[in-house]
């Protein structure tokens, strides 16, 4: 018998994720019954099924050619002890993984140096050299960044799981609440599961307030469901710092006062992402607003006193000098939109736009109609670090 090649398999898609190619002959004759007597590379047919396949969460891609910033998962059905149930909770969670490395690094956040640090010293540095955190130097389990909003600490933990290359697990309040009864403290103890069986990973729980408030305060009560959940989480933050896993829990919160104090006892690390000093302050404008920045149509100018600048925005955090520049920057944009109106849509080409320079005046204008967002929050934050701040 003679080996017939098989050449140009034509992938399909199925529902459950594999696909069988069809057999192409020679002539172009595709889906051709085999005939008696021919040999068929199964072999090759499944390893080609595979490659185009992507995992039942849909998340995964086993490409030829596969984006190197994308981390590939191991499979959930390699997840021992999952029922269905579960398996289900597990593929929701598993939504909220980043795939993708965020290439935030730490160079990109302007000041932070403090916070740097020690974000580096609990996350970082265990997972990049674990032998030497041992003994009395094992490594942090729980780490709150809290602050005014706006002020980097998501940038923080985009950076971590950037520099970390640990499965980063995005969780929000959307993510472990559930209007089904029970659904909550299982999606919260199947989170723990999948960070465990993902390690190294980091679980980064944003707003945490809004899932960790203090328990018996809300009025009338607070409903049963939501105190079950807040158990299993501490239950399960608990059992982290018994364990040698290598799963960190990383939280943020713009109302540190509002969180449980158990809570706060398993987060052993607390640091203050403050408002951007006068330096920090100067860093940013320079490099939303430099002397000369072009885009692909247009060329921004700007004649800016930086040190005048960096003084007047103090009590701004990094987000509302951000909207400054957009805003200043945007002033010279509105006067060529008369032009840009009566040009032909028709043409691709714009004519030549000649943009005005954005000067210390304009700035302060700027700023004179956009208010800091948490100026007024400071001393608070202030007496609340005070009181628990553990760096």
């Amino acid at each position: 018998l003679e080996l017939e090649a098989v050449n140009n398999s034509h992938m399909e898609s199925a529902d459950f994720g594999l696909s069988i190619s069809g057999i192409n002959k020679g002539n172009g004759e595709e889906n051709v019954r085999p005939q008696k007597g021919q040999i068929i590379d199964f072999r090759g047919l499944l390893t080609d099924a595979i490659k185009g396949a992507t995992n039942e969460l849909g998340l995964n891609s086993f490409d030829c050619n596969p984006d190197p910033s994308e981390r590939l998962l191991k499979p959930l059905s390699a997840f021992i002890g999952m029922n269905s149930e579960m398996r289900e909770l597990a593929a929701m969670v598993s939504r909220d993984i980043y795939l993708h490395n965020p290439n935030i690094k730490w160079d990109d956040i302007i000041g932070l140096d403090t916070a740097k640090q020690l974000v580096k010293e609990a996350v970082v540095y265990p997972i990049r050299y674990p032998q030497l955190f041992t003994g009395i130097l094992s490594p942090w389990k729980g780490l709150l960044l809290y602050g005014p909003p706006g002020t980097g600490k998501t940038l923080l933990a985009k950076a971590v799981a950037t520099e970390c290359k640990t499965t980063f697990f995005n969780i929000s309040a959307s993510t472990i609440v559930s209007k089904w009864r029970g659904d909550s403290e299982k999606l919260v103890r199947v989170l723990f599961e999948l960070a465990r069986y993902h390690a190294p990973s980091t679980i980064f729980l944003d707003e945490l307030e809004s899932v960790m408030s203090q328990r018996g305060t809300a009025p009338g009560g607070e409903h049963e469901g939501s105190l079950r959940m807040k158990t299993e989480l501490l239950v399960q933050m608990d059992g982290l710092a018994r364990s040698e896993d290598l799963v960190f829990v990383l939280a943020a919160s713009n109302l540190p006062w509002e969180l449980d104090c158990a809570m706060l006892r398993r987060l052993e690390k607390r640091i203050l992402v403050d408002l951007p000093s006068r330096e920090a302050r100067r860093a940013m404008i320079y490099h939303w607003l430099p002397p000369v920045s072009k885009s692909r149509a247009l060329e921004l100018r700007t004649e800016l006193e930086y040190g005048v600048l960096s003084q007047e925005t103090e009590g701004y955090s990094g987000s509302d000098i951000k909207l400054v520049c957009r805003e200043a920057a945007m002033r010279p944009m509105r006067k060529i939109f008369s032009a840009l109106e009566n040009h032909p849509s028709e043409s691709s080409n714009l004519p030549g736009i000649q943009l005005d320079t954005v000067t210390t005046a304009d700035f302060l204008d700027v700023l004179a109609h956009t208010k800091p967002s948490a100026k007024n929050l400071t001393q608070r934050y202030s007496a609340w670090q005070s009181e628990f701040e553990s760096v």
